[in-house]
């Protein structure tokens, strides 16, 4: 019984290996020698393109922005729905994690016919010389749809775990709810907040859908790496297109290996 037990496993664990090699492992590589295909200095040159840095430099402008608002829109809502019972808070729950199941394209379409110049805020905008979409205001505003669950949807299970005493405890001795939440809620949950926090930040560096149908595709104006990427690829750049892929993947590799720092650093201190 032991011996095709340990063969099964043996198996499985290959399988696992094969898999993650070939659908994860495999393409990263392939960015990659494809990147320095026609050497480091070709790469080099092409990420100071003009129109690669505006990318790079909108990224991260968007990723920035879209990680502060979401980490404390994210902490808010998970406070609420997890400290308090009210009606209506499944309507919330489900609203909070619609952007995981809803297209960001869909998203991006909405905010174009909110803010489009044909849309129903359009004139109104037009005549203040307000521009969302195709600028970006509209690409954090996407960006901001799809990266919205994650802080929340990382907290909600450590905060509905924690319960209320904690919390009531440092009310009835005079804390405010600022205090409180710094102090007592988020210290116990610091692991699930940093960890949505890098989640949120890899999904915002990386959106394409939402940000490509609300951005434009301007050229050094609205578009982010991954558009330029595409942009890139379309007009046969194949070497820039690829080096700015890989810089792409180096940065969520970067996120990835934080995270499990963090994780592993969160784990050895908790025992």
């Amino acid at each position: 019984m032991g011996e095709p037990s340990r063969r099964g496993n043996a198996v499985l664990v290959a399988a696992t290996y094969l898999t993650v090699l070939a659908v994860l492992v495999l393409p990263v590589v392939l960015v990659m020698v494809e990147a320095l295909r026609a050497g480091l200095g070709a790469a080099w040159r092409s990420l100071l393109d003009p129109d690669a840095l505006s990318a790079i430099r909108l990224t991260l402008l968007v990723t920035l922005v879209a990680t502060i608002v979401n980490t404390a829109g994210g902490i808010m809502a998970a406070w609420l729905v997890t400290k308090y019972r009210f009606r209506g808070r499944g309507v919330l729950v489900a609203l909070i994690e619609l952007p995981i199941s809803v297209s960001p394209v869909i998203a991006g379409l909405v905010w174009l016919l909110l803010f489009g110049r044909q849309g129903w805020w359009g004139d109104w905008l037009d005549r203040h010389h307000i521009q969302i979409a195709f600028a970006t205001p509209g690409i954090v505003l996407a960006t901001l749809f799809v990266t919205f669950p994650y802080v929340a949807r990382t907290l909600m299970p450590f905060m509905e775990q924690q319960g209320r005493e904690a919390e009531e405890a440092a009310f009835l001795l005079g804390a405010g709810f600022w205090r409180t939440l710094w102090r007592v809620t988020l210290p116990d949950a610091r692991w699930a907040l940093l960890s949505g926090i890098l989640l949120t930040t890899a999904r915002a560096i990386g959106e394409f859908g939402a940000v490509s149908v609300v951005s434009g595709h301007i050229p050094g104006l609205t578009e982010t790496m991954p558009l330029h990427i595409e942009t890139l690829y379309n007009g046969y750049q194949t070497v820039a297109a690829f080096t700015m892929a890989a810089l792409l993947a180096l940065i969520a590799m970067a996120t990835v290996l934080l995270r499990s720092f963090l994780e592993h650093d969160f784990r050895k201190g908790s025992s």
